[in-house]
């Protein structure tokens, strides 16, 4: 089994892939996303749902660019963390 930097190096490791929420109200909105998304496209013509996919996949961009930085930002917090916890062992 490689280990945790050789797994980082290599590539292997995505968290964004395992990012699904264990939150119960995750499954419910997501089910109302669903079953909104469906409403809508029976509301639309298809040029008009096919635009207002677009729209949504642009907000998804977004949303995946803010969770890069939110962890990023987490894992330098985590990384002070453990340098103060150091620091004050010393």
């Amino acid at each position: 089994m490689p280990s945790f930097l050789e797994s980082l190096y290599y590539g292997q490791l995505n968290p964004a892939e395992k990012a699904v929420s264990t939150d119960p109200q995750y499954r419910q909105l997501s089910r109302q996303l669903s079953e909104s998304m469906e409403v809508w496209m029976k509301k639309l013509s298809d040029d008009d749902f096919h635009e207002l996919e677009e729209l949504l996949d642009l907000c998804r961009q977004v949303q995946g660019l803010e969770m890069a930085a939110s962890f990023a930002d987490g894992f330098r917090l985590g990384a002070r963390m453990i340098i103060e916890v150091y620091s004050e062992i010393v």
